[in-house]
């Protein structure tokens, strides 16, 4: 046999080679997203054509024309050519949320003692961010510090005593109460649910019958009916002389409310783990509270991560409605402020909601791009 007739066996793979020009860039997505059928051109035109419309006028109104320093109303009222107009109306009045932005953070919250919030927030976030992080050391003593020792160094700090002058939580209002009661609602609702969704799948009739009770009356009422008999009727059950603090009336509601939809969202990434892993985890002897926390639980929650983070938005955004118990959270306060007679103008209601919109929304949008993090983090290649 010559060496011509020798089989080539290859010793390396071949190098991937580029798709052709026409398939990468960014004209290549433009023809395969937005010109890729005639309805996709139509639509797509119109888009821009809308685009074009209302972009400049947002621009106008929100930067270009806009108000960003004054002391009053006076000032929102006056376009930048210096001449009011016959209706009142001007560009946004930045004014306002400059000179009540305080107030929109901390409420009422006395001047002298902000720093106090504001150290709870410094460590708040440090302790937050090593959490969110996957690769960060030290997981059980940064839950252990977040969970548990924070909220009572930031109960110490914001309520006070202890050398500290006590800020009652009446005068507690603005972003912090937003953020306080989203944080407790969410930190008490993930452990609840998941004890929710293992007792409504108990085999023990009455754990599950309770359990099953619990969701289902919390699920049927909305949560202004929560917090009103959080706020209401608990004083009512509670021995002669005793108080509960407002905010934690509504501390409780919002977790009641929020666990009753956690069990849910728990309770359907149960039932889409292959009866396989219940039965593989038997035939390995494990009890069921270890087969609960090392095979079936993790898996459950990675598959409902996107509920899970869809129900954390939905609490920080419902946490509004505490106004109706008297309590002024984000929304609550600026909405307060637009009865400020030296800031009646046409302009300072949209302004104020524009701010609170966006604050929101910025939160939010951050919450749903970390779950899309953790789920191309947690991804095992499973197409599901």
């Amino acid at each position: 046999m010559s060496v011509a007739d020798k089989p080539f066996v290859r010793t390396s793979i071949l190098v991937a080679e580029p798709p052709p020009p026409g398939e990468r860039g960014a004209v290549a997505w433009i023809r395969r997203n937005l010109l890729a059928t005639p309805k996709d051109v139509i639509l797509t035109i119109l888009a821009l054509a809308l685009i074009a419309w209302a972009v400049p006028h947002l621009v106008n109104w929100l930067f270009i024309q806009a108000v960003w320093s004054g002391p009053d109303r006076t000032f929102c009222a006056t376009t930048i050519q210096g001449g009011i107009q016959p209706d009142g109306w001007s560009g946004a009045c930045w004014a306002f949320i400059s000179a009540k932005y305080d107030q929109f953070i901390f409420g009422r919250y006395p001047l002298d003692e902000r720093w106090r919030p504001a150290i709870v927030g410094i460590l708040f976030i440090l302790l937050l961010v090593p959490m969110l992080i996957p690769s960060a050391p030290r997981k059980g003593l940064n839950a252990i510090l977040l969970f548990a020792v924070l909220p009572v160094i930031a109960f110490w700090l914001l309520h006070g005593g202890f050398g500290l002058e006590v800020v009652d939580t009446p005068l507690w209002g603005g972003l912090m109460v937003t953020l306080v009661l989203s944080f407790v609602g969410i930190a008490v609702s993930l452990p609840c649910g998941i004890l929710l969704a293992l007792g409504r799948r108990s085999k023990m009739p009455v754990i599950r019958m309770l359990c099953v009770t619990f969701i289902e009356v919390i699920r049927g009422v909305p949560l202004i009916t929560v917090l009103f008999m959080a706020s209401v009727m608990l004083p009512l059950f509670l021995p002669t002389g005793w108080n509960v603090d407002k905010l934690l009336r509504a501390l409780i509601g919002v977790s009641i409310f929020t666990s009753a939809y956690m069990a849910e969202v728990i309770r359907g990434g149960l039932q889409a783990i292959p009866k396989g892993q219940f039965e593989g985890a038997d035939s390995l002897g494990l009890g069921y509270w270890q087969k609960t926390r090392l095979i079936i639980m993790p898996q459950a929650i990675k598959l409902v991560i996107p509920s899970i983070v869809n129900t954390f938005i939905g609490t920080f955004k419902d946490t509004s409605l505490v106004t109706i118990i008297g309590m002024f959270d984000l929304l609550g306060i600026v909405k307060l402020n637009f009865s400020d007679a030296n800031w009646a103008s046409a302009v300072t209601p949209i302004t104020g909601l524009i701010f609170a919109g966006f604050i929101f929304w910025l939160f939010c949008f951050g919450m749903s791009r970390y779950s899309g993090f953790m789920e191309r983090h947690l991804d095992t290649g499973h197409k599901r």
